[in-house]
Formats: structure tokens, C-alpha cells, sequence
């Protein structure tokens, strides 16, 4: 050991003495008495880093496990790797294919020969991811010219990952050697596959779930939950990408490289139009049936509700139904009865900060055919006020109502569920990096409010990644348990997006400080956009869902 080179553990709070070159393995066992859990990764001045990272530098040092939301991801990754392994040892070059996060887990197929995933096949490759955890064999973390890498990938057929380093202009590439194999994903992995013992694999649909850990008891399965509705919004989408051929990232890049981008818009804006045409023809179907006088839209932060209920009014006008807009905000208690959350901070995402009482009496009275004076919130004084504004239903018109709180029975609960109609909103995006690499929607979530809030509200992206879990903890109470309860769901991702998001996030992404928490997540982002060529927003309609965040929007926010 020497005085002139230590790293400060956050931790410990202190500075420990190190050898240049040693990992982040290594320093962690002379601690490991000293932490009350064993780490998979570790923030290096605020970057994620695999545990094989090794320090010649003086470094800040923040080792974490396998809970946090970045320890998470590489416990995920990692086990991603596990599979591909007994897949590829089981049934050498079946092409695996994980699409998305579902039901508590991750939907995996082997593209194009789902036959093949029978309940007998799906116990096989359980049992040898098993052996191969239980084998605990490392992963080997290793960089190459990107060239090299490319000629590593096709040779083991993982076309997808060809596509996408061929489209990159990256000089070295990362990639990962477990045994026999090769495979690369975003972000570090664990150090060896005894790390990933908590798992399951089970069937489900046509394909089957990849189950990790539950990061609130981590020693446990993440349980699954139905999501009948979310899966059919999902496929639907698999769907449509199949029939275009742009499933992936590598592929995206190459309709942007060959300027077919123009195209795509047009195909992924009509495909939206189409979705809005077919739920307000449903919505109009039960109007005349006598009932659905109520839309709700609900969703999580950043799906698009807003322009959502406004293209969705616009479709029911061409029915000849005329919606009657009502904001939930103008139905908040007075400040001094609004309930407030762990911190002691007025909490206005909860549902009990709304006066239930008075907003299904005005709705029932509305419905009613009577004249209801309607409530104005003051922000300012945090009380509601009247101000002489009234409403009536007349022929043909239909109350439309976009909150969070929409799909939850208690909002409504006086109102008969025959005069309801429920939309969910959310971005799930179908787009994957590559074969083994999905797009996280709720990342696709964040880099639009991101983008939106400093544009529209001064907001930083320090702020708004700071803030975020909390809003992902409000989403996690009051949206996600009632999605199935929806009429319909739409899915306000655009496979284009990320590539026009791309250059207006990299440079509020770039403010975040690298001596704050935030630069972890901010550095995450700025990898994950690299990966996607930029796409010019011209050719954006102004009544895309995407302006909303964007700006140039042709509908008043």
C-alpha cells in the first residue's frame, strides 16, 4: 500500500489506501467485514462500473447490491447472459429474443420458432441455467476495435448486434465472455453467474418469463401479476414493427443512413391516428348505446395523456360527439386538508388529496342532464374557488377527463360503470438495441419529461432525474394497480422517437454535474442515446403525440 494513491469509500466515509491497478473486487475485500451487504457494482466518481473495474487513480467509491436501481439492472443483465448460455448450449443458434419487461418479468421467445417452447422445453433450459449459476463461472469483461468485435458477433450469428455496431461509430467496443460464448449489453455485468441465484423461468403466451429477484426481499422471485390487456398493447405493436422490418436499433440507423426516415414518420403518425379512430368509434358505439358518458384517461408521467385526450376529442368531434373537458386539479381539497406524504411535503398525487365527495356529486348531477357550477383551483391560495363558470351536457356531448387517477375505481366510485369509458396511456416502446437489449419504457419516459420540463419549465436535468423515483413510487401506488381495469389502451410510443429525442436531451443530459448523484443516471442516458443515430424532427406533424414534449405542437397546453 501507499499514502500517495487512495480512493474515498462512500461507505465507510474514508479514505482507504489502494495499489495502483487494483480492482474494485479486490478493495471490497478488505472491507467486506465492514458492509453490511455484498456488492455487484459500484459507482465510480458517480459512474457505474462492473466490480473488475480496476482504480489507478484517486476515486470516490460507492459500492452497491443487488437492490438499488442500478445493482438491479446489472443483476437483470446478468442474467440475461445466464439464459442466452443455456440456449445456446441447449439449442446451439436459435436466435433468443427478449422483448420487453412484463407481468413482473422479462418476455423472451426464440424468434420465429416459438414451437419449440413447450412447458418441457422452458423446465430444460431452467435447469441448465441452474447448473451454470451453480458452476459460477465468470464473466469476462473484455474490449476490442469495433471492427474485431462485429466479425466475433457474426460469427456466432447474432446478426442484430452486427447491425447495431456496424451503424455505431464507437472505435473499441465492450463485450462479455462467459464460457464458451459472447454477448454484449448495456451496462456492466456481475462478476461471475453465482451472483444471479434468485430466478425463475416459466412459460407464458407463447414464449416464456425470465423472473429475477424482487429488489424488496431480495432472497424471493419477483411474483408475477396478469396483464392480459398490457400484453395484447404490446404484441399489437411487435406486430406492426414485424410488418415495417424495423425491430431494433441497428435497423432504425438504417433507415435514417438511407433517408427512408421521412416514410417512417408517416407509417408510425397514421398508426397512432388509427388507434384514436378505433377507440372513439368504440366510445361512440357505447354512447348510443346508452352509456359511456365518462372518458377517463389515466397514465403514467410523460405518456402523452395530454395530447392523447385532445387527438381522442378530435375523433370523436369527426362522430359527431362533442367532448366537454373537465380537470381533475380544479377538485383538490384546500391545502390545509391535502394529505401529506413520507417527507411531509403536500402529496397532490394522491388520490385522497382530491374532494371524492364533491367530484362524483357534480359528475352523477352532470350525467343528469342538470346545470353543475364548476370548482377553480387557486394554486396560489391552495383553495377552491367558485367562480361562476357552469356546465351542462347537452346532445351529443361526453365528459373527457385526463388524471392519473382515472382507472381507479374509488375516483368514480358513485358513477356506474356502464357510463364509463377508461383509456390507459403509456409509452411501450416495442423498439429494442438489440435481440438481448430492450428499451426500457419507463426510460423513454424519462428522457421526455426531461426534455419537456426544461423546455416548458425551467426545469434541470439534475432535477428532474432527482426527482424521478419519487414520482416512480407514486406511479408504482396509484396508476399501475389499475391499468388492467382499462377499455383500452394506447401506446403512445413512436419507433422514431429516440433518434429525434437524441440531440434535444444529450445536451441537458450534459449539464448534470459529475460531483452530484444525478451524473449516474445522466451518464446512463447519455450511453444508452449513443446508440442512435439522429434524426432530423422536421418531418414531425405538429399534432404528433411526440410535440408535446418537443415543442411546435399545433394544440394549446
Amino acid at each position: 500500500m501507499t499514502d500517495d494513491l487512495k480512493i474515498y469509500c462512500k461507505n465507510t466515509q474514508e479514505y482507504i489506501d489502494i495499489d495502483g491497478g487494483d480492482s474494485l473486487q479486490e478493495i471490497y475485500e478488505t472491507l467486506s467485514t465492514r458492509l453490511p451487504f455484498k456488492p455487484i457494482c459500484a459507482l465510480v466518481n458517480n459512474k457505474v462500473e462492473a466490480l473488475n473495474f480496476k482504480v489507478y487513480a484517486p476515486k470516490m467509491v460507492e459500492y452497491l447490491d443487488s437492490t438499488s436501481s442500478h445493482g438491479s439492472k446489472v443483476y437483470v443483465h446478468s442474467l440475461c447472459m445466464v439464459l442466452y448460455k443455456a440456449i445456446e448450449d441447449l439449442f446451439p443458434g436459435k436466435r433468443l429474443r427478449i422483448e420487453h419487461s412484463i407481468a413482473g418479468g422479462f418476455y423472451c421467445l426464440i424468434k420465429h420458432e416459438q414451437d419449440i417452447l413447450n412447458d418441457e422445453v422452458i423446465a430444460q433450459i431452467k435447469k441448465r441455467m441452474r447448473e451454470i449459476v451453480d458452476e459460477d463461472i465468470k464473466f469476462v469483461r473484455r474490449e476490442r476495435l469495433t471492427t474485431d468485435v462485429i466479425e466475433m458477433f457474426r460469427k456466432q450469428g447474432l446478426a442484430d448486434k452486427v447491425r447495431l455496431l456496424s451503424t455505431s461509430n464507437d472505435l473499441y467496443t465492450t463485450y462479455y465472455k462467459l464460457d464458451n460464448i459472447i454477448d454484449s449489453y448495456f451496462g456492466p455485468l456481475a462478476p461471475s453467474t453465482g451472483y444471479v441465484k434468485v430466478f425463475d423461468l416459466i412459460p407464458y403466451k407463447e414464449g416464456m418469463l425470465l423472473l429475477a429477484h424482487d429488489k424488496e426481499n431480495p432472497s424471493q422471485v419477483h411474483k408475477t401479476y396478469p396483464m392480459e390487456k398490457m400484453y395484447k398493447a404490446f404484441t399489437d405493436y411487435v406486430k406492426f414493427n414485424d410488418i415495417v422490418r424495423l425491430d431494433d436499433v441497428g435497423r432504425l440507423n438504417e433507415v435514417i443512413d438511407k433517408n427512408r426516415a421521412p416514410l417512417l414518420i408517416n407509417v408510425a403518425e397514421a398508426l397512432h391516428d388509427k388507434m384514436f379512430a378505433r377507440i372513439a368509434d368504440e366510445i361512440t358505439r357505447r354512447y348510443h348505446e346508452g352509456g359511456a358518458r365518462v372518458v377517463l384517461i389515466a397514465g403514467p408521467s410523460s405518456s402523452g395523456k395530454t395530447t392523447s385526450s385532445k387527438r381522442l376529442g378530435i375523433q370523436l368531434v369527426t362522430n359527431y360527439i362533442i367532448p366537454k373537458i373537465i380537470s381533475l386539479d380544479n377538485y383538490f381539497l384546500d391545502r390545509e386538508h391535502t394529505p401529506r406524504d413520507e417527507d411531509g411535503d403536500y402529496d397532490y398525487e394522491s388520490l385522497y388529496a382530491l374532494d371524492l365527495e364533491q367530484f362524483n356529486k357534480d359528475i352523477k348531477a352532470l350525467i343528469a342532464g342538470e346545470e353543475v357550477a364548476m370548482p377553480t383551483y387557486n394554486f396560489q391560495t391552495g383553495e377552491r374557488e367558485y367562480r361562476g363558470n357552469t356546465l351542462k351536457l347537452g346532445e351529443n356531448n361526453i365528459l373527457l377527463m385526463e388524471g392519473i387517477h382515472g382507472l381507479n375505481p374509488e375516483l368514480t366510485k358513485d358513477i356506474a360503470d356502464e357510463m364509463k369509458f377508461r383509456v390507459y396511456v403509456s409509452a411501450l416502446t416495442t423498439l429494442s438495441i438489440d435481440d438481448h437489449n430492450w428499451v426500457s419504457t419507463t426510460d423513454n419516459r424519462l428522457l421526455r419529461r426531461i426534455v419537456r420540463d426544461f423546455k416548458y419549465r425551467g426545469a434541470s436535468a439534475q432535477s428532474s432525474i432527482a426527482r424521478w423515483p419519487s414520482v416512480r413510487r407514486g406511479e408504482e401506488k396509484w396508476i399501475f394497480p389499475y391499468q388492467e381495469n382499462a377499455d383500452a389502451m394506447f401506446n403512445s410510443s413512436l419507433l422514431f422517437e429516440l433518434a429525434v429525442m437524441k440531440d434535444y436531451a444529450v445536451p441537458i443530459l450534459k449539464q448534470v454535474p459529475v460531483n452530484v448523484p444525478e451524473y449516474a443516471e445522466a451518464n446512463r442516458l447519455l450511453r444508452f442515446l449513443s446508440y442512435f443515430k439522429s434524426l432530423d424532427p422536421s418531418n414531425i406533424p405538429s399534432t404528433s403525440l411526440l410535440r408535446e414534449f418537443l415543442g411546435g405542437s399545433s394544440f394549446t397546453y
